[in-house]
């Protein structure tokens, strides 16, 4: 529409552009069509020679007219080009007739068009005026926002300011004020209440407060200073009489004490507000308290450990009382006591028990019930059940002392010392009393044990307070135990068979004395082993294989000295069974020796009836492993004796032999293994008849026939093998 307006506007002055539509477009037609007339076009200056003409872009101009298909086509045909570019004109002047009519047909439309863009051009004018000014607008609205926000920072700031000066100057005030509340229950209420408990820690943190307020000079401190102390002192004393009334409750008699210790640990901070406020005061009643409980300790230890003595055993071991000492010399000790609950010397019986952890931290004893029943008890289990005592109260007494007077590590353990120290010494006194003149080897190894635990369960507690205590009595116990060990060693060693009695095959009762004795030490040993003590029962063990073999060495025939032997090991190595472990070093030394003397006993016993046969074959195969068999080529009547002597006599040897060793053992089991041993070498021996007679030198012998089956024989033996 620009381009129509454009063209009407260069027809000239002759053309109205203020009419209507429809001539401003004839006008323009008009104007074409006078452009369009000019037909006659002046040549006469063109020169085709001139130098500017550039002949190589002609020719591409014509090499790409050339190319284009209607040219192609033209060509082809054969068609004039000049009549071809006029029906071309004329065509074209054909459609620019139509095009113009076509214009003329929707001037209307395109005058409308055109007024509608001006109105439209007109309301985007309008809008931009608007928008401007909302952008003018939000420029200053964004201005003003800012500034709104640097306000409300700064009042932010000031803000905070003010609340952190009002929570200090709040917490001042409130620390400075004393409430009325807090001084009528500092002077009226009981110290039992609860609201007594609260006010007093309120006012703690005053009276600290006003200290720390006094550092820094602050003169509001002076308006309470006055009346906060005067509060304090009146706590101090409300609490001194009631802590001192406690403690003066232990004095009495049948109290238990630990009521009044349970009360004391729930107001342990009446003890730290003292400590805070008043050391004098505070040291008054840490002092009364050690006083009062080292008095009731003390009284009451002494009174147990005295009446826990009148029911021991009236019985007791002595210097003669040792494991060399022969029996007749204190007639009746090692037989049948005549008391029931007559103390044993070297047999452990029921003794070990106490190391139970049923019975280690069992009930202690009560004295008087027990001479109520006409109970009598060994020395371990009267020392279990006092010390077992002192670990309870111990204990107790170290976790009070720690948490009401608030103590810990050498501070705690010097204020237990101040209290238990005095028990402690006269425990140490008694102990050491009766250690010197105690000849019971085991009850004073069961003590140590018993401390041994005790020190265990207090260092599982964490309770170190009675440590130097336990060590101090294991100095005094294993010097003493080593002592009587030794004691029991030399008097072993020193013994003189000739003294000792009868002469018997059968388990003598010294050896039964070191077997139960062993076996005790052993058992006990085992949970916490003792190198000193393993060393001490090598060197008695030791002792008693010579005196063993010093014992045999008096009877007359090997025979009696291997039964004397096997009896004697075997009964150690029974009772040793029973409590040691089957590796232990006592167990296999006596193994090796009872296998070694029960072999030789077995060649003993099969030697009489059977020693020509047992002969003949240990010297073939001698001579079979030289290659020099033949030499016994000229053997024959021995051969005939012997298996003829064999097949008639085996039964009734095998009889008698039975029936003698199970006479010579008191140990059922023993003698039948005995027995069961004899046979098999006798079948091993009968066996290594057989194979020297199948040898080629002997195989011409008539009474080879005579032989019995192997076999027949193994059936018959099986028949004279006891059973049970």
């Amino acid at each position: 529409m620009a381009e129509v307006a454009a063209a009407a506007g260069a027809v000239g002055p002759d053309v109205n552009t203020a009419g209507n539509p429809t001539e401003i477009a004839m006008a323009y037609l008009q104007d074409e069509k006078t452009d369009g007339e000019i037909t006659n076009l002046n040549l006469g200056e063109l020169d085709l020679t001139t130098d500017e003409f550039i002949l190589d872009e002609v020719d591409i101009h014509i090499q790409a007219n050339l190319e284009d298909d209607l040219v192609k086509e033209a060509l082809k045909t054969g068609v004039d080009l000049r009549q071809y570019s006029k029906q071309v004109e004329s065509e074209l002047q054909r459609i620019e007739q139509a095009s113009i009519k076509d214009y003329i047909k929707e001037s209307q439309n395109i005058a409308l068009l055109h007024n509608q863009i001006t109105a439209c051009d007109s309301i985007l004018e309008r809008m931009e005026g608007m928008l401007s000014g909302f952008q003018s607008d939000l420029s200053s609205i964004s201005s003003e926002i800012q500034t709104l926000q640097q306000q409300s920072v700064s009042m932010n700031v000031r803000l905070k300011n003010r609340q952190a000066v009002r929570s200090h100057l709040s917490q001042l005030v409130d620390e400075l004020v004393v409430p009325g509340a807090m001084i009528s229950t500092i002077l009226d209420s009981p110290v039992t209440e609860q609201e007594f408990l609260e006010q007093l820690h309120e006012l703690n943190n005053k009276i600290n407060f006003a200290k720390e307020l006094s550092f820094r000079e602050t003169l509001a401190c002076s308006d309470i200073q006055d009346i906060v102390d005067r509060l304090k002192l009146k706590a101090v004393s409300k609490i001194r009489e009631f802590i001192l009334q406690k403690i003066y409750s232990f004095r009495k008699p049948m109290t238990n004490y630990q009521i009044p210790q349970n009360t004391l640990l729930k107001y342990r901070f009446f003890y730290q507000f003292l400590l805070a406020n008043e050391r004098t005061v505070a040291k008054e009643i840490r002092d009364e308290y050690v006083d009062t409980m080292s008095k009731i300790y003390y009284s009451y230890f002494k009174s147990y450990s005295g009446r826990l003595l009148k029911v021991q055993y009236e019985e007791v071991a002595d210097k003669d009382d040792l494991m060399g000492v022969e029996d007749t010399a204190k007639k009746g000790f090692f037989s049948k006591p005549s008391l029931k609950s007559r103390n044993t010397i070297f047999t452990v019986g029921q003794r070990g028990a106490i190391l139970s952890p049923a019975e280690l931290e069992g009930p202690i004893l009560v004295p008087h019930t027990a001479q109520r029943g006409d109970s009598r008890y060994p020395y371990e289990t009267l020392f279990r059940s006092q010390h077992y005592a002192l670990l309870d109260n111990g204990c107790r007494e170290y976790l009070f002392l720690s948490d009401f007077f608030m103590v810990a590590g050498n501070s705690a353990f010097d204020l237990f010392n101040s209290i238990m120290g005095k028990t402690l010494s006269m425990f140490l006194k008694s102990m050491s009393t009766y250690v010197s003149d105690c000849y019971d080897s085991i009850a004073v190894f069961l003590c140590i044990h018993i401390i041994l635990r005790f020190r265990a369960i207090t260092a599982k507690r964490t309770i170190p307070a009675l440590d130097k205590y336990w060590e101090a009595v294991l100095e005094l116990l294993w010097p003493r135990f080593e002592l009587i060990l030794e004691m029991n060693i030399h008097s072993i060693r020193n013994t003189d068979p000739q003294k000792l009695g009868v002469l018997d095959t059968r388990p003598h009762y010294i050896t039964r004395r070191y077997a139960e004795f062993s076996s005790a030490i052993v058992s006990i040993n085992q949970t916490f082993p003792n190198e000193r003590t393993h060393t001490l029962l090598g060197q008695l063990q030791v002792e008693v294989e010579n005196f063993v073999l010093k014992m045999a060495a008096e009877f007359p025939s090997r025979r009696d000295q291997l039964i004397f032997l096997i009896n004697n090991y075997d009964m150690m190595l029974s009772v040793l069974m029973e409590r040691a472990a089957d590796d232990s070093k006592e167990v296999e030394g006596f193994q090796q020796l009872l296998l070694a003397r029960t072999q030789e006993f077995i060649e003993e016993i099969l030697s009489p009836p059977f020693g020509g046969m047992i002969a003949f074959v240990k010297e073939a195969e001698a001579l079979m492993e030289k290659g020099q068999l033949d030499r016994l080529k000229n053997e024959e009547a021995r051969i005939t004796q012997l298996v003829r002597g064999f097949s008639s006599t085996w039964k009734q040897s095998v009889e008698s032999m039975s029936q003698d060793v199970m006479r010579s053992f008191t140990n059922f089991k023993n003698g039948t293994s005995i027995i069961q041993g004899a046979l098999t070498q006798l079948i091993q021996y009968y066996h290594g008849f057989h194979k020297i007679l199948n040898q080629q030198t002997f195989r011409s012998l008539a009474v080879r026939s005579e032989l019995i089956n192997l076999h027949h024989l193994m059936v018959e033996v099986k028949k004279h093998k006891p059973n049970f």
